[in-house]
């Protein structure tokens, strides 16, 4: 009896990890659309049941003092890194959505979803309006 206790407990422990290592916080390398150069790191927290996306390192170097020219209101000229990119998403089924994702190269906000594609990768898709018109970029999860 003993022993199918341990089973027991050692196969919960194990759903428990694996449930976990499938979630969409944690660190993301984020890549250049056009060169496919790795960009910066994304650090995606969840508070309050809402999921946030804060830049917290520019791979670039001659890019970690560029600030943000063309962001609106209280982001206007605040630097690239520490700003909150992803703002405010919920789960909706396998994705998070309803949510806002700022470009800080043009400064515009699209609405955005991000869902888990395997264990280590994302997909981040920005858009107006409807999703159709939109893009949608893969970050790598940082081990």
């Amino acid at each position: 009896m003993k022993k199918i206790k341990i089973l027991f407990l050692l196969a919960f422990l194990s759903g428990s990890i694996s449930i976990c290592a499938q979630s969409v916080t944690g660190k993301w390398k984020t890549f250049d659309d056009k060169t496919g150069d790795a960009k910066s790191i994304v650090e995606i927290t969840e508070k309050d049941g809402k999921i946030y996306g804060k830049i917290i390192e520019i791979l670039n170097p001659s890019k970690k003092n560029d600030k943000c020219a063309n962001c609106p209101d209280q982001d206007k000229n605040k630097p690239l890194q520490g700003l909150t990119i992803i703002k405010g998403l919920e789960k909706d089924g396998k994705e998070y959505s309803d949510g806002k994702i700022l470009d800080p190269v043009s400064g515009k906000l699209y609405k955005c979803t991000i869902s888990l594609d395997g264990n280590d990768k994302l997909k981040v898709r920005g858009y107006v309006g409807i999703s159709a018109f939109g893009r949608t970029q893969t970050w790598s999860r940082v081990k």
